[in-house]
């Protein structure tokens, strides 16, 4: 008689996201899937870095916008250290303006929230297996641009570094200068600096004018999520 196969361990998954709701709905969501359960979750860069570094889940799942760090600069540190990290974002952030800079960090994939259950457990076990996960528009978004195909809108935004864009995002947000150095862990001058960049590149004269275009892009990033 042939002995039966072991039971193969569950993968392990690894949640940063600063929303609790979120966190919980992701990992009851999660729990119901036979081979998978969740080790851990955060909702702060810094106790994540330490407890992945640690627990080395199979996949970490991880939003962009975080408390007291971000999730661009928690996708290069985790793979600074695990270069074979498997990393996927789920975010609000439309894919079109983030998803390369999170693949380029390191991350394997991007889905957004507002996709349905369905997309996001097929993005999590297309990155458990190995592969690079986007959307089909993203593919298409990232094909045309490939070949040279530039938007109307958003080209002035693509130009921004990934700290200036984040930045930018929190100015649109209401967040004064003090807050966005103690929650970027920047000093002020630094942002200060960013938000020099910033109006250059966007052609922007004055901070009344930074003000209101980052209030306007970011109402409308709002409702695209």
């Amino acid at each position: 008689m042939f002995a039966p196969e072991p039971e193969k361990d569950p993968y392990r998954i690894y949640i940063v996201d600063d929303h609790p709701f979120v966190r919980e709905w992701l990992m009851n969501y999660l729990e119901e899937q036979k081979d998978i359960r969740v080790c851990g979750q955060s909702d702060r860069p810094a106790t994540a870095f330490e407890e992945i570094v640690s627990l080395r889940p199979d996949v970490t799942i991880l939003d962009l916008s975080l408390h007291g760090g971000s999730g661009i600069e928690l996708i290069k540190n985790i793979r600074a250290v695990q270069p074979k990290a498997r990393i996927l974002v789920l975010s609000m952030h439309d894919e079109k303006v983030y998803a390369e800079r999170a693949m380029r960090a390191g991350a394997m994939g991007y889905v957004m929230k507002r996709e349905t259950t369905g997309k996001i457990i097929e993005a999590i076990r297309t990155v458990l297996y190995g592969q690079i996960y986007m959307s089909h528009s993203l593919a298409q978004f990232m094909a045309q641009k490939s070949m040279g195909v530039r938007g109307s809108e958003g080209d002035l935004i693509m130009s921004l570094g990934d700290r200036e864009l984040e930045v930018f995002s929190m100015i649109g947000q209401g967040y004064e200068t003090r807050r966005i150095a103690e929650e970027l862990n920047l000093s002020m001058k630094t942002v200060q600096a960013h938000c020099e960049h910033i109006k250059e590149k966007l052609k922007l004269s004055n901070a009344t004018e930074l003000i209101r275009e980052a209030v306007r892009w970011t109402e409308k990033e709002r409702w695209k999520g």
